[in-house]
């Protein structure tokens, strides 16, 4: 036991540039998922005007954090392998991810509205109409993908010329500016539905543009940009399905939200920052499976343990700083909470369920990925972050439950 702990803290010891780097990512990522928590704890009228708007949220903002986290991720690969560098070519690695993202973003998009108008109506739940979902999804994501995006290109180059690790700073960052950006920029895009005829043709021309875009990039000359499309694809759209389902799981409750709208902007950083930490142990196990450092077994080895006892530890010391965080801002801006105790406890329970939850298929993911001769990269953030989005959103309502704030 002994020999096992100091092994560990030799490790830490070892990777203390690595946790540090990680901790300083999640804080600022924790900031930028508390904005967005703030935005839709103020937009909750919003949420009530449009019923099934809340469903596409959390596949709208799991989108922006699954493809350009994934693109940062296959990055962070090509840094640790030397085949990265900045250059606008078309043959090079950053110039084919960027043009694979924009299919997969516009694809995603309109393939999450479908999914979110089907969810809904297969579960009774009465929604704006399908034309509404496309041109929120689709011109919410990409005003959010525009901001998401360069902050992923920036990261990486900038990790690529300071000889940051990409793959502990990336995942939260990205996912957290995915929080960040979309939920305002839906709410933009809300503004322009409800016009009638107008919304129609402009969902049609939206949809057609996608659709066109996609067949293009499946069929693009370039081989690897080719791959990352047709692998991407599959999975993102499987994870908007789940995102959809843990939109329905807190749409179902919105009354009770609606009651407590400082537990909306718990939601966010929440799962922003589990999902960010399971990001960030799937990236550094891809990295490792890559380079054989890493064997895909059953069992972990012990290098897998190693990395995720670093998640197990930035998860402790954030998820209680940002439980007092979230009841901090709550009652700046004016929004029902609690109280500290409560919200904290709520944080914490839920915020660490979620991070060994996530851990737990962030391994699986890369090894089962890696042995079916699939690229982690592509699989492990999509994976984690739909998977976590459902099983998050029910260990929220959990915590809620437990803290005698929900019924």
């Amino acid at each position: 036991m002994r020999r096992g702990l100091g092994h560990i803290l030799a490790y830490w010891r070892a990777e203390r540039r690595t946790i540090a780097q990680g901790f300083v990512a999640l804080l600022i990522a924790t900031v930028g998922s508390l904005i967005a928590g703030i935005v839709l704890g103020e937009i909750t009228g919003t949420l009530q005007r449009l019923p099934g708007l809340l469903v596409l949220m959390p596949v709208a903002i799991a989108t922006r954090g699954n493809i350009f986290g994934a693109m940062a991720s296959r990055l962070g690969t090509s840094i640790h392998s030397g085949l990265f560098e900045v250059s606008r070519e078309r043959e090079g690695v950053l110039y084919q991810n960027l043009y694979a993202a924009t299919i997969l973003t516009l694809a995603v998009s309109l393939g999450g509205a479908a999914l979110a108008r089907i969810v809904s109506l297969a579960f009774g739940v009465t929604t704006i109409s399908l034309a509404d979902f496309v041109v929120i999804s689709i011109v919410g994501g990409v005003l959010a993908s525009l901001f998401v995006g360069a902050i992923a290109v920036g990261l990486s180059v900038t990790a690529y010329r300071r000889e940051w690790d990409l793959d502990s700073v990336a995942s939260p960052l990205i996912t957290a500016s995915g929080d960040m950006f979309t939920v305002p920029a839906l709410f933009l895009a809300s503004s322009i539905v409800g016009l009638g005829g107008v919304t129609v043709v402009l969902a049609w021309g939206l949809a057609a543009l996608a659709v066109s875009l996609t067949v293009w990039g499946l069929l693009y000359r370039q081989a690897a940009t080719r791959r990352v499309i047709r692998e991407s694809l599959p999975i993102l759209l499987l994870a908007a399905a789940a995102d959809a389902l843990a939109g329905l799981v807190v749409q179902s409750r919105l009354d009770e939200f609606a009651a407590f709208p400082a537990l909306l902007v718990l939601i966010p950083p929440i799962l922003g920052n589990a999902g960010g930490l399971g990001g960030v142990l799937s990236s550094r196990l891809a990295s490792k499976l890559h380079l054989g450092a890493l064997t895909p077994r059953g069992l972990p080895e012990a290098v897998a343990f190693l990395d995720f006892s670093i998640i197990l530890l930035t998860a402790v010391l954030t998820f209680p700083l940002l439980g007092l965080a979230a009841h901090g801002v709550a009652v700046l801006f004016g929004l029902h909470s609690p109280g500290a105790a409560t919200t904290i406890g709520i944080t914490v329970m839920a915020g660490l369920l979620v991070t060994l939850l996530s851990a737990f298929v962030a391994y699986y993911t890369a090894a089962a990925t890696y042995r079916m001769g699939l690229d982690p990269d592509n699989h492990g953030l999509p994976t984690i972050t739909s998977s976590i989005d459902v099983l998050g959103a029910v260990c929220v309502v959990l915590a809620f439950q437990a803290f005698g704030v929900a019924s």
